[in-house]
């Protein structure tokens, strides 16, 4: 079986010049998985898994055999400094995609949206990733509070988000149950029509309980 290798890189910079770091896992391009974490800074849930995930794989790269994984699991490295929500521009990255319901808001608003759509280097950054490798599967990890926690999906991704229901037994969501202009998902799943499924982790669970309930459900993604 050929040994997959596991590369590490810049895919560009923060507000702050904090580089966003990209691990790939090489395997079949054609079932590529994008997996995204910490795009808001107060999540540090999403954080934790990713780099779980990433030292799985380097621990036992036969795991990761079935695709080409890119994983980000810190996309905004000044929020999560500061375990902010926001960027050091106070812009929430998840309002910031150039998707026709990108929307001006004010600045005093928790999911400010930027002074216009892709006005962030962090936006840009996950973009470029999105451009580059070409994903047929996408992952974006939150967490949420209120026993909101779901499998909620974009685009063409219903079935990825029944698929990791089979595992983690959170609940399928078409929505998220409020609006959510110039997010990833409509970028991406809806308007370029790659599965997205946005994976909110229960903020009231432990780290390693995340992580444990989600461990086989990125696994059988590719």
């Amino acid at each position: 079986m050929r040994k997959n290798s596991i590369t590490s890189e810049t895919l560009g910079y923060s507000v702050n010049r904090r580089p966003i770091w990209l691990t790939k896992v090489s395997g079949p391009a054609k079932n590529t998985v994008l997996l995204l974490g910490g795009t808001h800074g107060d999540e540090p849930k999403s954080v934790f898994v990713l780099q779980r995930l990433i030292d799985l794989f380097t621990d036992q790269p036969r795991r990761a055999t079935q695709g080409r994984w890119i994983i980000v699991p810190l996309v905004n490295p000044d929020g999560y400094e500061r375990r902010n929500r926001r960027n050091a521009n106070a812009v929430d990255i998840n309002r910031n995609f150039p998707t026709p319901n990108w929307e001006r808001t004010t600045r005093r608003t928790r999911m400010y949206g930027g002074e216009a759509p892709g006005s962030e280097p962090e936006t840009l950054a996950v973009m470029q990733a999105v451009t580059r490798f070409r994903p047929n599967c996408i992952v974006t990890v939150h967490s949420i509070g209120g026993f909101r926690y779901c499998n909620n999906y974009d685009g063409p991704g219903a079935a990825i988000a029944k698929k990791m229901k089979k595992i983690n037994g959170y609940p399928v969501k078409a929505s998220i149950g409020y609006p959510t202009p110039g997010s990833f998902g409509a970028w991406a799943g809806r308007e370029r029509q790659i599965p997205v499924v946005t994976l909110e982790l229960p903020s009231h669970h432990s780290l390693k309980r995340c992580w444990e309930d989600n461990r086989d459900a990125f696994l059988n993604l590719p």
